[in-house]
């Protein structure tokens, strides 16, 4: 079976620490594959908080999620500060993609613990269709 391979953007945009809580433990005793899908979200919305936005009003459109893909790496454990780093790939006129590095520091060396894409849709659900990435989004996005 050929490996998800995630190559990341060269530059980040924004960076969070992300708690690991002992309900993200799953029965392998480290962190579960879709506690990882929330704190992916979790970053993503604090990205967007941090321009006034949300996922209901980014700029003017609101976001769906359209693709999801993981590369795990390594595990992660309860009470990990994670460090989850936020890139930009390809912009188009009605999407764009956001790039995750998720990793923690254990006594003093830095260890990957997964890379992760998003295929971001912008979307009216009034009119219930896709519409272009509004220009306050598209200028966070490509400053």
């Amino acid at each position: 079976m050929a490996r998800t391979r995630i190559e990341l953007p060269k530059k980040s945009i924004a960076s969070f620490t992300i708690p690991v809580r002992i309900t993200d433990i799953n029965y392998g005793n480290h962190l579960g594959n879709s506690s990882l899908v929330e704190i992916i979200h979790e970053a993503r919305m604090q990205f967007l908080s941090q321009h006034g936005f949300t996922e209901m009003n980014a700029g003017g459109s609101s976001l769906i999620m359209s693709e999801l893909s993981i590369e795990f790496k390594n595990e992660s454990f309860y009470k990990d500060d994670l460090d989850v780093k936020i890139f930009v790939g390809e912009v188009s006129r009605v999407s764009f993609e956001l790039f995750y590095s998720i990793s923690v520091v254990r006594n003093t060396l830095s260890t990957i613990i997964a890379n992760a894409k998003t295929g971001m849709v912008c979307f009216d659900y009034i009119e219930k269709k896709v519409v272009a990435v509004p220009a306050k989004l598209k200028k966070i996005l490509i400053p």
